[in-house]
């Protein structure tokens, strides 16, 4: 879990201030009919850190539990976010964040083998969970940054 906590921590010191410097119409931009603007990436990562707050949490009072799929394209849609400032989704996305590594540094550690179903498929582990968080997040950034 070190490297998992380490790594969330360089995220949340580095890529704020990158996701600032894009412009609210260029965040706004479509690249296709079919496609999210970055500001529908960037709502897809809130709604990301939303459903793994009450993972990370929920997950810990129980040796198992089953969570319900994301639907990301009804939570992006609904939500709006592409008529949103840029600015606004940032700091969202920021703060959700910061609380996030707050949590999953205050996980003790007989619980990060407790596991999580999410949406029918296989458990897997709060430590993996976690993890995997990550390598979503850095997915996504990677698109809103490269």
């Amino acid at each position: 879990m070190t490297a998992t906590i380490s790594h969330f921590e360089e995220l949340l010191k580095t890529v704020p201030r990158r996701l600032a410097d894009i412009a609210d119409a260029a965040a706004a931009h479509k690249p296709g009919p079919n496609r999210w603007s970055k500001k529908e990436i960037l709502g897809h990562l809130i709604d990301s850190a939303a459903n793994n707050h009450q993972r990370f949490v929920r997950a810990q009072s129980a040796p198992l539990l089953e969570f319900p799929e994301y639907a990301q394209e009804f939570w992006v849609a609904t939500q709006a976010y592409a008529a949103e400032p840029w600015p606004d989704l940032v700091n969202l996305w920021l703060l959700l964040n910061r609380h996030l590594l707050h949590v999953v540094k205050a996980m003790p550690a007989e619980v990060l083998s407790h596991e999580c179903v999410i949406g029918g498929r296989p458990a897997v582990t709060l430590e993996a969970l976690a993890a995997d968080y990550l390598r979503h997040v850095d997915h996504h950034l990677a698109q809103l940054l490269g």
